[in-house]
């Protein structure tokens, strides 16, 4: 499966962006020995050379924008909003599983219970779609409010990543 996550960086300019965002990509595919695969693999917008991934499945995306932008605040609503629907989406089934489960249901995953449970709590993943520099997860408000009252030059880079 694919999606499109966004990395939130400082830099000055559009390349360095792209530079650090690619760093981020590499950690969450695992390019990093210190750091766990979380996808298979990514392509940036910048990529011509593919025909499934990138600019050839999702359209024309920056390669990267300041997040006071037009296009900026257009990629951060967007993985934001995505987020919070992922993460209410699989609160209602971790609801629904509590209501209509007995606890040996759940404890066997009936209706993929267990699974809804762990992406509710995820740090990271194909439930996470803004990442800080560091590759960590942005999973609540507070947490991109901060980041974005913190930084001074902000930019959002997309990727396709598979998982």
């Amino acid at each position: 499966m694919h999606m499109v996550i966004y990395a939130l960086v400082e830099a000055s300019t559009e390349n360095e962006a792209l530079s650090t965002g690619k760093a981020v990509f590499e950690r969450l595919v695992g390019a990093d020995p210190h750091a766990c695969a979380v996808f298979d693999y990514f392509v940036t917008f910048d990529n011509e050379d593919t025909t499934v991934a990138g600019k050839a499945r999702w359209g024309d995306l920056p390669i990267a924008a300041t997040v006071d932008s037009e296009k900026g605040q257009e990629l951060l609503d967007r993985g934001w909003e995505a987020t919070k629907a992922e993460f209410e989406r699989n609160l209602d089934q971790v609801r629904e599983a509590l209501d209509e489960l007995s606890s040996e249901e759940i404890m066997r995953d009936e209706n993929l219970a267990r699974h809804a449970f762990h992406q509710v709590g995820a740090y990271d993943g194909p439930t996470i779609f803004l990442y800080n520099e560091h590759a960590n997860g942005i999973r609540h408000r507070e947490q991109l409010d901060r980041l974005l009252e913190e930084s001074e030059d902000l930019w959002i880079v997309p990727a396709d990543v598979h998982f």
